[in-house]
């Protein structure tokens, strides 16, 4: 997911979209724990949406 895709949705659609990668995150964390991933670099790329997610929103209600 882009950043310029993030900035175009709506402050309740990114908290939609933050409680489901993070609840992916938790997923694969607990698969990767349990046998190894295919590709263990998708947790890295997770946790950066988050990231960016969690920083669309700040900056959201800044702005209100």
């Amino acid at each position: 997911m882009k950043n310029s895709e993030i900035r175009s949705l709506s402050e309740s659609e990114i908290v939609e979209r933050l409680a489901a990668e993070k609840e992916n995150l938790t997923k694969l964390r607990f698969a990767h724990a349990i046998s190894p991933i295919e590709n263990p670099n998708k947790i890295k790329e997770v946790k950066r949406n988050v990231a960016r997610l969690k920083t669309a929103l700040t900056e959201k209600k800044i702005a209100k």
